[in-house]
């Protein structure tokens, strides 16, 4: 008896596997054919095949949709969402997606999810998060389309366009940023009691260390690291600044530059998580925030002493 020639799913008129989609919308989800596609389908499949068919499209069109959940869940993490904010709004993306059930797992540097639903049982996914860059306007764009999926049932491909704007999305240019260095840093030079040359001098200190700090995070160097590099070239540019009589105070031009420098959004993401039950990632972030503080006081403290 000769063999069949193996053709596509959708040859045979079964489209319920490949149209699947896991949130039933507008009365769709999963069509079958008319009657006579079904008489096809059933020519070719048994009811068990068809169903472990089905179950599999859903499980794979279930992963598709997990995947772009964590993109959200890590570009939340990484602008500097808090772990309540970043489990909470994964919870309420998969539920609008079509699980029954998610349990979210999430530190300062992976999340995993685990997602259920009869139609596709259940599916796991684990994301390595790496390198954290605050950005505030992101994070408010994140929370705005995680709204938008949840009242207005994105499909998977109006989501992706959607990620990939908040992508493009350019940051302030350097030269604002480098104006708001110079901005905090004089003010705060001001604000501690400086005079007008401390501030002015803390102000070129700022301007340097935004360079500065635009080439470490250009070698994806460890934050510790860049931080004891800054602290160090501050406190160094600091005494210098004073003994070329650009400065009257060391201390009054050093502490604007410290204040560009104190991890100050870890700090108080490590309470708030602590605050709402999520103990380990608030000690994480915690540990982490003063590690970075003394990293920064010892290399003043090493210049002041050296100098």
């Amino acid at each position: 008896m000769p063999k069949k020639d193996l053709k596509s799913r959708s040859d045979y008129g079964i489209t319920a596997p490949t149209d699947y989609c896991i949130r039933e919308k507008g009365g769709g989800g999963a069509a079958l054919g008319d009657q006579d596609m079904e008489q096809r389908r059933q020519s070719f499949f048994s009811a068990d095949d068809a169903n472990y068919l089905a179950r599999a499209e859903a499980a794979d069109r279930a992963n598709e949709y997990l995947y772009r959940v964590l993109d959200i869940g890590q570009y939340m993490l990484q602008s500097g969402a808090e772990i309540s904010r970043v489990e909470d709004s994964i919870r309420r993306l998969c539920a609008s997606f079509g699980a029954e059930r998610t349990d979210v797992l999430s530190i300062t540097s992976s999340i995993v999810v685990t997602i259920y639903a009869p139609q596709f049982g259940a599916v796991t996914q684990t994301r390595r998060v790496a390198g954290q860059q605050y950005d505030l306007h992101r994070l408010e764009q994140l929370n705005q389309l995680s709204r938008r999926i949840c009242t207005q049932y994105l499909s998977l491909e109006e989501t992706e366009a959607a990620l990939e704007e908040i992508r493009k999305t350019p940051q302030y240019p350097f030269g604002v940023q480098l104006f708001t260095y110079a901005l905090i840093s004089a003010s705060f030079s001001l604000f501690f009691g400086g005079s007008v040359l401390d501030a002015v001098a803390s102000g070129l200190i700022g301007v340097v260390l935004r360079y500065l700090d635009r080439i470490i995070r250009s070698t994806e160097a460890n934050a510790f690291l860049s931080a004891l590099i800054c602290s160090c070239l501050g406190g160094l540019l600091a005494a210098l600044s004073v003994k070329a009589g650009l400065g009257e105070s060391v201390d009054m031009i050093s502490i604007g530059n410290i204040m560009l420098l104190i991890p100050g959004i870890p700090l108080t993401n490590s309470l708030r998580d602590m605050f709402t039950g999520n103990t380990i990632s608030g000690l994480l972030r915690f540990s982490e925030a003063i590690l970075l503080a003394l990293a920064i006081a010892f290399g003043f403290a090493a210049v002041a002493a050296l100098m």
